[in-house]
């Protein structure tokens, strides 16, 4: 056997302390036919009969440029067959699918490449799928989280694992890999997708991570992929501790969980004096606002029967409820969970269907509403009343080349002001649509689409401000629409569920 590369050498390293790989699992490569996968199937190829797992080769065409397209999934199985490795591809027109989905295009192409993995795996083909993420990667999605507005996970980056993916090659620079292919006189496919500098990734890739390396700090990507590591492992330890603390506090009963009030006292803000600064108390350290947070989060996610997302919003108002001196006041969340306040305990349980109180639904007919936290880059609502999922992802929208071919259904992130809802059409409800040049009743807007009087009764609507941002079906409202000002923008998709 040839001997083993330096870079090799340093990816056998990692795998061994990280524990990544098992002697005699089934592994898929995911190659695409750029360097960065290329340059990961030939060096785990160097190192496998080191640590006893048998490689295979997927690639997923998404069909979105068309020769080239097919010439990378043609490149990479003869690269698999070069090697003699089982080879396993995957295809779809992502472009038909965004656009039947009124979905981003980057987003969609993502969906069904990991969908793709998913599937190979739970058909038994293969145990997991490793993907070429980089230290630049990383470097470059810790950026763009920053920069759209993060908390400590969104500052974690890209995970190590996630599903059924890992990603040996976080610690590894590009630009490494690139040498590492030149001295194996190994070709690669260029994607010139990727220098398009119209999609905020490739501006951060060309434009800004440079710029920082040249004007401000030489080692800005290891300085961001060593926070994203010290991200995770913080997220991970608070994570842990709000299991513990709920563990050790809480008390459940026929799928009810019942936690002292004095336990979630809303004492984040108080101050240390001087004197104590030494050796806080356990006390002290147990009025943490951000353990309270994580505590009432994790106990909603035990008594929830169904998915629902909590904001930050509906965090708040279950602690505020822990302040009330009054018993018996309570408070809805989505997922179908009530918070009770009852003496000296919060009780959080499941909403009785009698009572008609199902999270987020109305009191009568199959209306519901819903409160939509954007404070993250997506978010998925299932509208049980109407068997779908509706997600909302916010994405990047440069002045030229937009992200999507959607025209007239995107709303301006910018322009949208808190609450933000999503329910049922009510009568009075009205809006002027994208093109329109006055405002309308949206039952008149619904007719002219055909809409029937029973659908209209569950017609989702998402209001900003308690005015209509977006209708199923129509056009944005005009005031909320995106133009040629908007920085970010947010794409609407529906799809039903079985």
């Amino acid at each position: 056997m040839a001997k083993r590369s330096e870079l090799a050498q340093k990816l056998l390293a990692h795998l061994r302390k990280e524990e990544t790989l098992r002697a005699g699992e089934r592994v898929a490569v995911a190659v695409s036919g750029g360097a960065d996968s290329v340059a990961l199937l030939r060096l785990l190829l160097e190192v496998r009969e080191e640590l006893g797992f048998v490689p295979c080769v997927v690639h997923f065409n998404h069909q979105l440029r068309g020769r080239a397209s097919d010439a990378d999934e043609k490149f990479v199985n003869g690269l698999a067959a070069k090697y003699r490795l089982e080879f396993f591809a995957g295809r779809e027109d992502v472009g038909a699918k965004a656009k039947r989905e009124r979905a981003n295009l980057e987003d969609a192409a993502r969906q069904a490449r990991y969908a793709f993995f998913e599937r190979l795996v739970r058909e038994g083909h293969v145990a997991r799928v490793a993907a070429a993420h980089t230290a630049d990667d990383q470097a470059e999605t810790v950026l763009a989280h920053i920069l759209r507005g993060t908390g400590l996970a969104g500052l974690g980056g890209i995970h190590l694992e996630a599903g059924v993916v890992f990603r040996p090659l976080l610690k590894i620079r590009r630009a490494e890999l690139r040498s590492y292919l030149k001295a194996k006189k190994q070709p690669w496919r260029e994607d010139a997708s990727n220098r398009d500098t119209r999609r905020m990734r490739a501006r951060i890739r060309q434009k800004l991570i440079p710029l920082l390396e040249k004007q401000f700090q030489p080692a800005t990507v290891d300085h961001l992929c060593q926070l994203a590591e010290l991200a995770r492992e913080d997220e991970a330890w608070m994570k842990v501790s709000a299991e513990l603390r709920v563990h050790a506090l809480a008390k459940e009963k026929d799928g009810e969980v019942r936690i002292p009030i004095a336990e979630l006292a809303c004492h984040g803000g108080k101050r240390i004096q001087p004197a104590q600064r030494v050796a806080p108390s356990l006390s002290e350290i147990r009025w943490s606002h951000a353990m309270n947070k994580r505590m009432v989060r994790l106990i909603v996610e035990l008594v929830k029967p169904r998915a629902g997302q909590l904001s930050a919003a509906h965090v708040e108002a279950v602690l505020q409820l822990a302040h009330q001196t009054d018993s018996g006041k309570s408070l809805h969340l989505p997922g179908g969970v009530e918070v009770l306040r009852e003496q000296e305990a919060l009780r959080f349980r499941r909403m009785s269907e009698k009572r008609g109180t199902r999270a987020g639904k109305s009191q009568t007919g199959n209306g519901f509403s819903y409160e939509v936290d954007l404070a993250r880059e997506s978010a998925e609502l299932p509208i049980v009343e109407l068997g779908t999922l509706l997600r909302l992802r916010v994405i990047d929208w440069p002045p030229e080349g937009r992200e999507t071919n959607t025209t007239g259904e995107v709303l301006d992130r910018g322009r949208l002001c808190l609450p933000l809802v999503l329910r049922s059409w009510r009568p009075g409800d009205a809006m002027r649509p994208l093109g329109r040049q006055k405002s309308h009743k949206l039952a008149r807007l619904l007719n002219e689409i055909g809409a029937s009087r029973w659908e209209k009764e569950s017609w989702p609507v998402l209001t900003s401000g308690g005015k209509l941002a977006w209708v199923r079906g129509l056009p944005v409202a005009a005031e909320f629409a995106a133009s040629e000002r908007t920085q970010a923008g947010v794409v609407i998709t529906e799809e039903r569920k079985p």
